[in-house]
């Protein structure tokens, strides 16, 4: 595509809005596709093109798909097969929902002629505002040469694989990672807590040595905070981290420490925190000690 060809955008939500910005921004006009009505004024007040449903897309070459599952991702392929909007098009499918799903969908968009783009991110909502993401692409040559420019819009592209499904792998080890080092620094600071020591001045002593992470660094702030804001919801962990279970069964290989940090989202989202921003994981600890105090 060139710098004056028109994308569509699936998903303006929490993320998907920032993303569908820094498109604009690089030059490229924009139509964006959101299903609620808050959403499309939330985009609408931002300066960006709505329309409700996909088959609105119009003569856009490029469709970014940025919901949040699966089953998602397939009911958008539905209704564009249904309105003949897939052929001809290169469709980059952002959203983590693991590779078999990737696959699935990219087999029916080849099927009549589009092509895919598996390019999943990572960095978060402040990075997808400054066009810095991290995107784990794979596909043809010509599929990515296609693409290219909003890609380039969205931050880096690392192409990984040369077949839909080989970026979502990456995102699968990349999530178990994440995750990981989200429970690993919620269980860090709430032993500082019980040892009583200042939580916030051992994040600081810890956080510029080797005890570092990004994570530590990003989310440790927002798990001491008294109201953070939500840049990343629990749910989102819990839904990732079953996708890496998912892949690890499929790989035949074991993985404890991931299992103990998914053991950590799905206590989180039982006590009520899904929509909540994932450093709320902390609450976890809190509450089992509180229940130990009571003994």
């Amino acid at each position: 595509m060139n710098a004056h060809s028109k994308v569509a955008f699936v998903g303006l939500g929490a993320i998907g809005l920032p993303m569908a910005q820094s498109i604009v921004r690089a030059g490229m006009p924009l139509v964006g596709v959101e299903p609620a009505p808050a959403g499309r004024e939330r985009a609408t007040a931002a300066g960006i093109e709505t329309v409700a449903d996909v088959t609105g897309i119009g003569a856009s070459s490029v469709v970014v798909v940025m919901v949040a599952t699966a089953a998602q991702l397939a009911s958008v392929v539905d209704a564009a097969l249904a309105a003949g909007v897939v052929a001809d098009r290169t469709w980059v499918v952002s959203s983590t929902v693991g590779p078999d799903a990737v696959r699935a969908e990219a087999e029916r968009i080849s099927a009549v002629g589009g092509a895919v783009v598996d390019a999943p991110v990572s960095g978060g909502v402040a990075r997808a505002g400054r066009g810095d993401l991290v995107l784990f692409v794979s596909g043809s040559d010509a599929a990515i040469a296609a693409a290219r420019p909003v890609l380039e819009a969205l931050g880096t592209a690392r192409v990984v694989g040369a077949e839909p499904g080989a970026g979502q792998s990456v995102k699968v080890v990349n999530q178990h990672l994440c995750a990981v080092h989200i429970a690993a620094a919620a269980e860090a600071l709430a032993l500082a807590e019980r040892l009583e020591l200042d939580p916030a001045f051992v994040l600081d002593v810890v956080g510029g040595g080797a005890a570092a992470s990004f994570m530590l660094g990003d989310r440790g702030p927002r798990m001491l905070a008294d109201d953070a804001p939500v840049l990343s919801q629990v749910g989102i962990f819990v839904k990732d981290t079953g996708l890496v279970a998912d892949a690890a069964e499929a790989a035949g290989i074991d993985l404890p420490v991931l299992q103990a940090a998914r053991g950590r989202f799905l206590a989180a989202a039982d006590l009520g925190l899904t929509t909540h921003d994932d450093s709320s994981v902390i609450q976890t600890y809190r509450v089992a000690a509180g229940s130990e105090g009571e003994r």
